[in-house]
This record gives structure tokens, C-alpha cells and sequence, in this order.
């Protein structure tokens, strides 16, 4: 049905900015170049997330993604490298084993399966085990459903044979 006038009205409150607030596209909000150091004076986190990102993915994934990166996909890179790496993976407050574990179930929950596919090898390199990763798919089962969880055992299966099976 229709809408009552408070319940609208609520949500134009809520979709109003406060005073002083700029708004507009994503693209005019995010600086385009980042200064060496940040407002809050600490070091600029794009060196150590390519670093954790090398770790983590390898260096083949990441040349992959670096060598077909264009003016359409340059800002994304360099926002997955500076925010997701460099600010989030190189945090202290859990392993990268658990972040894996963690990676993987949100993957499998949004059902993003190339990304499974890289972080199941992020996973090997990060030391979980086929075994352990086999539990946290079998636990998605339970909290994501069967059909992501089936989907997912397909992936990983595919990447530890890969991974795991010594070449001819």
C-alpha cells in the first residue's frame, strides 16, 4: 500500500545530510590522489597493502590484475589495494588465517565465486588446510544454504585439486 506521510517524511530526514556534509557521486567524494600522509598523520597505506596483497593472493594474481587495470579500472585497484589490503588485512587484531576463513564465508554468502576461487588459494597460502577449509564450507552450509555451500565445494574442490596435486 501506500506510504504514510510520517514514514516519508522520516525517510527524507533520514536521506538529508547534515549541514556541512558534501554530497554527490562516489567519484567527486574520493580523493584522486592521496598524500603521502593521511589527515590523521599516519603513513599512506597503499606500499604495505600491495605488500599484504602479494602475500596473500601472489604475485601472479596481483601482475594479472595490474597488467589489464584501464582508465575505467584504475581507481578500483587502487582503492582495493589501499583500503582493503592496506587498511584492512595489515590491521593487528586477527591472523590472516582467520581472516581467510572469514573471507571465504562472506564470499560464499554473496555468492561471489570467482572470488572464491582466489581466496581458496589465499586460504593454502594463508595455511588453512583442505581440511579446514572443507569445515568452513561445510558451516556456510548451515548459515549461507546448501545451494551456495554446493556451488562453493565445486570451486574450492576444483582450486585445492590444482593446487595440491603434484605435476606430471
Amino acid at each position: 500500500g501506500a506510504v504514510p506521510p510520517a514514514a516519508s517524511a522520516d525517510r527524507r530526514a533520514i536521506a538529508t545530510p547534515p549541514p556541512g556534509v558534501r554530497t554527490g557521486p562516489i567519484g567527486e567524494i574520493a580523493p584522486a590522489e592521496i598524500p603521502a600522509e593521511t589527515v590523521a598523520g599516519r603513513p599512506d597505506p597503499y606500499e604495505p597493502g600491495m605488500k599484504v596483497r602479494r602475500e596473500v593472493l601472489g604475485d601472479a594474481h596481483v601482475d594479472r590484475a595490474i597488467e589489464t587495470t584501464d582508465d575505467f579500472t584504475a581507481d578500483f585497484q587502487e582503492f582495493i589495494t589501499r583500503y582493503a589490503w592496506g587498511e584492512v588485512w595489515t590491521r593487528p587484531g586477527i591472523d590472516r588465517r582467520t581472516r581467510s576463513v572469514i573471507t571465504l564465508t562472506a564470499l560464499v554468502a554473496g555468492g561471489h565465486l570467482d572470488e572464491l576461487a582466489f581466496h581458496t588459494r589465499a586460504a593454502l597460502r594463508n595455511g588453512l588446510t583442505p581440511a579446514e577449509i572443507k569445515e568452513v564450507l561445510l558451516q556456510t552450509a548451515v548459515y549461507c544454504g546448501v545451494p551456495a555451500a554446493n556451488s562453493a565445494f565445486k570451486v574450492a574442490r576444483e582450486v585445492i585439486l590444482q593446487e595440491t596435486t603434484p605435476p606430471v
